[in-house]
């Protein structure tokens, strides 16, 4: 039998330390900030964002790590994989440290790299994006290989879906912990 919600969050309350005191005012901040956020990224979609210019970093340094393991297709994925990776072991070690506001801007951030992915998945055909490095579209190559090539704005546009649903979970998830009434902070 499968774990309803409920049971998820009991289990987890149960194997670790409660979450850190958060006030109110912070969580009000951080969901002002992250809604602010989404109006500029759903006015500027499907255009690279300024955050997306950290994101470029962490992805042209994925490639020649993951380039490391030797598969070619590897280090083609690395830059996409150095993208989520980094915001989710942040969102990790927020966890454990039971850090809300930390947790969610990582998990935020994870799931917007979910946006520009998309959109650069979708492009895999068209190649109109500027791109940096060899020039070599990240998203051609493996579709290609994967046979996908044609699904390309299908699944990009999937992606851009599951990272728009992905910051509103946060966002959720952050107003749910933020508006609880047994666990405000007085500031």
């Amino acid at each position: 039998m499968g774990l309803v919600p409920m049971d998820w969050a009991d289990w987890l309350e149960e194997h670790f330390e409660p979450w850190k005191p958060m006030s109110r005012g912070t969580g009000m901040a951080w969901l002002v900030a992250y809604a602010l956020f989404l109006v500029y990224a759903f006015a500027n979609r499907p255009n690279f964002l300024f955050i997306d210019f950290a994101n470029l970093i962490i992805h042209e340094a994925g490639h020649p790590f993951f380039g490391w393991f030797g598969s070619y297709t590897l280090m083609i994925l690395g830059g996409t994989l150095g993208e989520l990776i980094v915001p989710l072991l942040c969102a990790v070690a927020f966890f454990f440290r039971r850090e809300i506001p930390g947790t969610a801007f990582a998990l935020f951030w994870f799931f917007e790299n979910f946006l520009y992915i998309g959109t650069y998945m979708a492009d895999a055909r068209a190649e109109q994006l500027p791109l940096v490095g060899n020039g070599d579209h990240d998203w051609n190559i493996l579709f290609g290989q994967w046979n996908l090539l044609l699904q390309d704005t299908k699944i990009g546009g999937t992606t851009r879906l599951l990272g728009w649903l992905g910051m509103l979970a946060v966002c959720g998830w952050l107003a749910w912990r933020t508006f609880r009434r047994d666990e405000e902070v007085k500031t």
